[in-house]
């Protein structure tokens, strides 16, 4: 029988996981002062294994065009903000533990009288990965997240949008083990969107798949 880790184990792999990455990534612009010692082991399997398979798979004659990650998009809607100026604060402090990485603040671009909402005023976060941090945070997506979402069947793997990138969605943030579900007010979902250099939807699924993806279609 398959030996299934423990909420515990779980919490502390995604931990030091993250520790590891922030120690050798300082900064989030990806400067060269950033150590070179530390990769992570997604980037090492697509470097090492996948880019291999991918180039047998689809006869590439050049290996430049191989397709790759190039970056991760995270979005978390905060409809409440409108009524409560504090709740941003804790989707942003949140969004920063799952990432790894300082968020920003997203505005309303029109004011929409029905909602109570008026153009400038902060009503999401958002954030983007890029190299080693976007590798670490889909290692922890797909092997720690993915597996704690409640009647988890696999991902629609019809979510492509022609172009190589790949759109999905979590209901709860609290998946991330990140997240102290003692220390939570509000459960927000969030929208996450895979970038690669494909070009076209066979050749993007088939990179995520190697990356680890449980595709259910």
């Amino acid at each position: 029988m398959p030996i299934r880790a423990t909420e515990k184990q779980c919490v502390l792999v995604s931990k030091l996981m993250s520790m590891a990455a922030r120690r050798a990534l300082p900064n989030a612009q990806g400067s060269p002062s950033m150590s070179k010692a530390y990769e992570p082991r997604l980037k090492t399997k697509y470097r090492e294994e996948i880019r291999a398979k991918l180039q047998e798979q689809f006869k590439y004659s050049n290996p430049m065009k191989v397709p790759k990650l190039d970056k991760v998009v995270i979005n978390m809607g905060v409809g409440e903000a409108v009524s409560d100026s504090k709740k941003i604060k804790a989707a942003l402090a949140e969004l920063e533990l799952i990432a790894g990485q300082k968020p920003v603040a997203t505005k309303a671009r029109k004011s929409i009288a029905g909602f109570k909402l008026r153009e400038g005023m902060l009503i999401g976060a958002k954030v983007t990965l890029r190299r080693e941090r976007m590798y670490e945070f889909l290692d922890r997506l797909t092997n720690i997240a993915l597996p704690r979402v409640k009647d988890f069947r696999g991902l629609n793997g019809k979510s492509f949008d022609g172009m190589g990138n790949y759109a999905m969605g979590l209901k709860e943030h609290i998946v991330f083990p990140e997240i102290n579900y003692d220390q939570v007010e509000d459960i927000r979902g969030m929208d996450i969107i895979v970038c690669t250099t494909a070009e076209t939807n066979e050749e993007a699924k088939a990179l995520l798949a190697e990356c680890g993806f449980p595709f259910r279609n």
